[in-house]
C-alpha cells in the first residue's frame, strides 16, 4: 500500500464506490479501486445527514429513518471513488441504526 493509502489502514470509514453504493467498516486492505472491509454495513438510505462528508463527521440526527442492513464479516469493494475517514461520533452513530429488514 502507498503511504496515503496507510493513513486509513485500520481506521473505520465510509466507502462510495462506482457501482455498489456506501459502506462503512475498518478498512483492512486497499489496492488500486479496490478494499476490503471488516464488520462492514451498507449505508442504503440515511436521514440527518446533508451528504456523506457530513455523516463521516457528525453521523445521522434521524436514526431511526436510515435503511442500514445488518452488518457482514467482510466485504470486497471494487471500483471505490470515495473513502471518508470517520470521527467516533459518526462511528457510533451508524452502529446506533437499527438493522433495516424487510
Amino acid at each position: 500500500m502507498t503511504t496515503i493509502d496507510n493513513l486509513l489502514l485500520n481506521q473505520y470509514v465510509i466507502v462510495r464506490t462506482y457501482s455498489a453504493g456506501v459502506f462503512a467498516g475498518t478498512l483492512i486492505q486497499k489496492e488500486g479501486d479496490s478494499v476490503v472491509l471488516h464488520d462492514a454495513r451498507r449505508l442504503w438510505y440515511w436521514d440527518g445527514a446533508a451528504s456523506l462528508s457530513q455523516l463521516a463527521e457528525e453521523g445521522v440526527s434521524k436514526p431511526d429513518n436510515c435503511k442500514f442492513p445488518t452488518e457482514v464479516k467482510e466485504v470486497i469493494l471494487l471500483g471505490v471513488i470515495e473513502i471518508l475517514r470517520t470521527s467516533e461520533e459518526a462511528k457510533k452513530s451508524i452502529a446506533d441504526v437499527p438493522v433495516w429488514e424487510v
